[in-house]
């Protein structure tokens, strides 16, 4: 249908200013100028400029990992629309299970209410989306479901809900910039891996539900990816399903060789290889 794959790095709580620099100049030299496919990474907030500035002028977009709906006050901590935009971003994260305080597998320091941990929930990932638009950045707004769920046979009900919420404001005009990301939260940081099949159906599903709100035609023009234990193995059975537009790397986009051919399994599904 046109659309072209996005294979984005999401570097989480790695990667000081210097290394981030090290490992952008490194993809920038493997990446720069790929065909068929779009190429973005997501480091901390501190490391943006230093990446921004190692891929100036290159074909590897910037993005931020969240964003706060206001644009400015008393709220310590947060990173506004406006201040990711002067920094060089073009997309941001938004609603990444982590953020959400839905893990996989939490470690001993994240026990107890894991949503104290971040907080965010259906209408905070919503009003992030709707301000990364209005300030003009790409929302990648990610849902999926956890093991539980899964098991409880809830996947569609829970994926529905998060793609209906987090859709609510946002016009058929904006939809060409918003990308989705289905990531099972039970997958993701754990090494279990999702079939491809099943992660095809269920980014199918996410499109339909988008066909539901912004109409087929639209939909079909809307990347929806897929996150989870991404890796140089299983990328090339994922970025063959008709319904994966690509994919959101954690752990492996911090590997430039890992990363690099990742990006060219989605390049495969075009042809551009």
């Amino acid at each position: 249908m046109g659309r072209i794959p996005f294979v984005c790095g999401n570097w989480k709580l790695n990667k000081n200013p210097e290394e981030a620099r090290a490992l952008a100049q490194e993809l920038r030299a493997r990446l720069d100028g790929v065909r068929g496919v779009e190429v973005g990474v997501c480091p901390p907030f501190v490391s943006i400029p230093a990446v921004a500035e190692a891929l100036k002028g290159s074909t590897i977009s910037v993005g931020g990992q969240d964003i706060f709906w206001m644009e400015k006050g008393a709220y310590t901590g947060e990173v506004s629309g406006p201040m990711l935009v002067s920094a060089a971003c073009r997309y941001v994260i938004v609603g990444h299970s982590e953020r959400r305080g839905r893990f996989a597998k939490p470690g001993p320091e994240l026990a107890g209410d894991l949503m104290a941990v971040f907080g965010d929930n259906d209408t905070t990932v919503n009003r992030k989306a709707l301000a990364a638009l209005g300030s003009g950045l790409r929302p990648i707004i990610c849902v999926g479901e956890t093991l539980d769920e899964r098991q409880a046979g809830r996947t569609e009900v829970v994926v529905e809900a998060q793609v209906r919420a987090a859709l609510a404001g946002i016009s058929p005009q904006q939809a060409a910039e918003v990308v989705f990301a289905y990531e099972p939260v039970w997958a993701i940081g754990t090494g279990e891996k999702c079939d491809d099949r099943e992660a095809n159906r269920v980014c199918g599903l996410v499109r339909k539900l988008l066909g539901q709100v912004w109409g087929a035609d639209q939909a079909q023009s809307i990347r929806v990816l897929y996150g989870g234990s991404v890796d140089a193995q299983n990328a090339p059975g994922l970025m063959r399903q008709p319904e994966v537009d690509g994919g959101l790397v954690g752990g492996k986009s911090l590997v430039a060789d890992d990363f690099e051919k990742i990006v060219q399994a989605a390049q495969q599904r075009k042809g551009e290889a």
